[in-house]
């Protein structure tokens, strides 16, 4: 056997390229802490502090305040006056990761870090013996779904993602039937809801705590023309039942994604159009490592989530980086035709799919 020794020239570059993926995978963790015990959105509003000040205005212990600033310090996420012993969060900083940032606050995508580390061992395992991870293992996942989705899907809904459809706003406003599959907690349903009250909408979805949330806030909302369902949408009995089929970041989920992708076509109406947002990938590794510069984060989230929840239900385990050509040819094998493709500015994570029923 022949063997290969580097020297330590050799060495030095992908030694120090790993001390950043370490510092990086520390720095995310550290984020979606601060994003969540709202931080950032404190220090957004305060000049130069100390320690002292940021943990008082944040209602939190200072011990772990300082610590987790030391951090964001030399990290350089904040910025760091020694004489003053003060910490300051930059603007430019904060428009990416504060609530008020909207779309540009990536410390919500931070979240996914943690959230797959929670399940390494079980994921683990499954390398060993097969089989998937279920969704009860992700305590957090709809909580940060739903951020996500508050995100890339809600905040977009009337001005750049419905246009894709074309006539669909005038189409909403007459009133017509819409079905959100993998609806989640219910965030975009809604706001469809409020914001179009002369149609008709149902959202369904296998899990029992998004179904729940997603009516509360139905409820709370008091809108009277929406409805929820726990349910199995492998198992959809409509028959053109619906104007406008939408499914936001679902499809490669699922168990079943080719018989659901059926499902949906023969649910549509025969003017009804499906539009889908999934993640953005090529359906080839080489291609995703060129053109995709999220591609070992979307792969990392496949393989520690997307894939694994979709085997645990002894599903297909499509994966979220399916991508377009894969997609393409799963839809028209559906029965789901003259399928255009969009990107949008405001999401860099996912592709938006239009298609139509053949015939």
């Amino acid at each position: 056997m022949t063997t290969f020794t580097l020297s330590a020239h050799e060495k030095a570059p992908f030694a120090e390229r790993m001390l950043g993926i370490l510092n990086g995978g520390a720095l995310s963790l550290m984020i979606s802490i601060g994003h969540r015990c709202g931080l950032f959105d404190v220090m957004s509003r305060l000049e130069f502090a100390t320690s002292t000040a940021i943990a008082r205005e944040a209602g939190l212990q200072e011990r772990y305040v300082r610590e987790w600033l030391g951090a964001m310090a030399t990290g350089a996420i904040v910025d760091y006056d020694p004489s003053r012993n003060a910490y300051r969060l930059p603007a430019e900083h904060a428009a990416a990761l504060t609530r008020s940032a909207c779309c540009g606050n990536l410390a919500v995508t931070a979240q996914w870090i943690s959230l797959l580390g929670s399940v390494e061992d079980q994921v683990l395992d499954c390398f060993a013996r097969g089989g998937g991870v279920p969704y009860a293992a992700y305590r957090r996942f709809q909580e940060v779904m739903a951020e996500e989705s508050e995100q890339t899907v809600v905040a977009a809904l009337h001005d750049a993602i419905l246009p894709l459809v074309p006539g669909a706003v005038a189409a909403l406003e007459r009133g017509i039937d819409v079905l959100d599959v993998g609806c989640g907690s219910g965030r975009a349903l809604n706001e469809l809801a409020a914001a179009f009250p002369e149609s008709r909408f149902t959202g369904y979805d296998l899990s029992h705590e998004a179904i729940g949330a997603a009516r509360t806030e139905a409820r709370e909302r008091r809108l009277a023309n929406v409805a929820f369902e726990v349910r199995d949408v492998a198992d959809l009995r409509a028959d053109a039942d619906f104007d406008l089929v939408t499914a936001f970041d679902a499809i490669h989920y699922l168990a079943r994604p080719a018989t659901v992708l059926a499902a949906i076509a023969r649910a549509l109406r025969p003017e009804g159009a499906f539009l889908m947002q999934d993640v953005c990938g090529t359906s080839h590794v080489h291609e995703d490592a060129r053109s995709n510069p999220l591609a070992p984060l979307l792969y990392t989230v496949s393989c520690l989530h997307c894939l694994t929840v979709s085997l645990a239900s002894g599903g297909a385990g499509l994966g979220a980086m399916w991508g377009a050509e894969t997609a393409r040819r799963m839809l028209k094998d559906a029965g789901l035709d003259d399928v255009v493709l969009h990107t949008l500015p405001h999401d860099r994570v996912n592709l938006y799919y239009v298609a139509r029923r053949r015939g």
